[in-house]
């Protein structure tokens, strides 16, 4: 339904912003969940050693959620609502809610399930923003729409991440709670906020920006679309069964690894992640074999097994970059307040200081991104957007490694001057590139599966780092910092291979 190969016109600057405009609420979200959710889940109890497995909720969540959701987006129509902006609404509603819900957690349990809930809530809303760009814009100008996007991510983030610090130095707020386990009332104002906002900025999009409706014939197309089996059904029953096959036993191997040699349980979740990867490929093969190979699964899963080359290019540059930013989002924290500040104890007033600092250095590098954003299109023309790409990593992966060497916390600021700048490019150039490679009716869907590139070095960050702080780092955190530097300089390298097929097509319109 999605048409991205009919010529689409030129939007102004003010028609891009609208469009966008959702993206700030939906990082104010996402910053306070990165930037204070592993304080809560320490508040509540939490050993800094099981932080990554809490923080398993998120990215499993956005696995589930995000293919689905684009899957269904592409197939969606209403004549007054459009295509993704009925989703932009729904989430929002949803992750309004649990941002009111997660600061008022009363046990550790419950901040994990309310986390689970929020992350699913935010990524109804995200994902159909990423196929909205490819869905209305022409290809020269999906970087700028795609880094106006960023632009809103990193005010909105820069916002959310100070507002305990406003709240504690501006209104007198305390930062720090009057009893063990219990939410300190700048972070529970500051969800309050970020809640409000994420609502009114994504309903702003949904009122301000229209769509583009189906081409003649394709709504007929689609419903012939939906009971259409799909082609070579004896290739794809064969390749899914053993694809299917070797997950399976592969995930059981790990299992009974993890077992019998009682190596951390976070271990187990890559083993269920497999085995839920080669059951849904067996499901396939046995909808295929019943005749039922028409079906919405059967389809996700051909599509996953037949991605363009492009996005296959770029998913190890998506893996390293996005193992890196889960290192620093679940380890910042403990490894500031612990290297830096000396303080291990979140009831002392020099974790708490440790901890804010943290917010406002998230802020900072969300500023800087804001920023860099309005200039990444600009270094693109110039050069590439490859070489665009690897400069960003590269600035962000010896920030993070300069962590290490530091031990004053004012030049934390500057370390955090690279990650806005890696930070900026990850959430713009990667989606620029990879838009020009998607088949127009699917661009909801892909751009949905390539968030699995997002959320797999993420459980794969949170079942191994655990493992490497107790068996490798001897507990100290700040080691994982380093790692994820060492991953991101690594993703930089990997993106000079990617095949960006929309380069010469720019180069011809320019």
């Amino acid at each position: 339904m999605s048409s991205t190969s009919i010529a689409r016109p030129r939007l102004s600057f003010w028609q891009i912003w609208n469009m966008s405009f959702g993206f700030m609420g939906i990082q104010f979200g996402f910053a306070l969940q990165n930037a204070n959710t592993s304080r809560i889940f320490e508040t509540l109890g939490s050993d800094p050693s099981n932080l990554a497995l809490y923080w398993l909720a998120a990215p499993i969540t956005g696995l589930i959620v995000q293919p689905i959701i684009g899957y269904y987006s592409d197939r969606t129509w209403h004549a007054k609502w459009g295509r993704r902006r009925p989703f932009f609404a729904i989430g929002a509603i949803l992750a309004s809610v649990s941002l009111c819900i997660m600061p008022n957690s009363s046990a550790l349990w419950m901040a994990v399930g309310v986390l689970w809930i929020m992350d699913a809530s935010i990524n109804i809303s995200m994902e159909p923003f990423r196929a909205f760009v490819g869905d209305k814009l022409p290809p020269a100008q999906r970087t700028t729409g795609f880094a106006m996007q960023s632009f809103f991510i990193g005010v909105g983030a820069i916002i959310a991440s100070f507002l305990p610090w406003i709240f504690t130095n501006w209104f007198d707020i305390s930062n720090v709670a009057d009893e063990p386990g219990i939410i300190p009332d700048s972070v529970k104002y500051s969800f309050y906020i970020g809640a409000f906002m994420l609502f009114a900025t994504v309903m702003w999009t949904v009122f301000s920006s229209t769509e583009y409706p189906p081409e003649p014939g394709d709504e007929e197309k689609l419903r012939n679309r939906e009971r259409r089996k799909i082609d070579n059904e004896e290739f794809y029953y064969s390749k899914f069964l053993k694809i299917g096959t070797v997950l399976l036993v592969l995930a059981l191997l790990i299992g009974l690894i993890v077992y019998l040699l009682k190596i951390e349980k976070e271990l187990y979740v890559l083993s269920l992640g497999l085995g839920i990867f080669g059951i849904v490929h067996l499901l396939a093969t046995l909808y295929i074999k019943r005749g039922r190979s028409y079906l919405g699964l059967v389809n996700i899963v051909k599509d996953f097994n037949s991605m363009p080359k492009t996005m296959v290019q770029l998913a190890y540059v998506q893996f390293f970059s996005w193992f890196a930013l889960f290192a620093m989002w679940i380890y910042t924290t403990s490894a500031v307040t612990s290297h830096i500040y000396n303080s291990t104890d979140p009831t002392t007033a020099a974790y708490n200081e440790g901890a804010s600092m943290v917010g406002n250095l998230f802020g900072v590098y969300n500023g800087i991104a804001a920023l860099a954003a309005l200039l990444l299109p600009v270094l693109a023309k110039y050069t590439s957007r490859r070489m665009t790409h690897l400069i960003a990593l590269f600035c962000g992966g010896f920030g993070l490694i300069s962590f290490y060497l530091i031990s004053d916390p004012f030049w934390l600021w500057f370390s955090m001057i690279g990650v806005g700048i890696a930070w900026a490019s990850i959430l713009s150039i990667p989606y620029a590139m990879l838009s020009g490679s998607l088949p127009a009716e699917k661009m909801g869907y892909y751009m949905g599966v390539f968030n699995f590139f997002i959320v797999i070095p993420q459980i794969v960050a949170g079942t191994i780092l655990g493992f490497m702080l107790t068996h490798f780092f001897n507990g100290q955190t700040i080691y994982i910092l380093v790692t994820g530097g060492i991953s991101m300089i690594i993703a930089g390298l990997l993106n000079l291979f990617v095949d960006d097929q929309d380069e010469i097509i720019i180069k011809q319109q320019a």
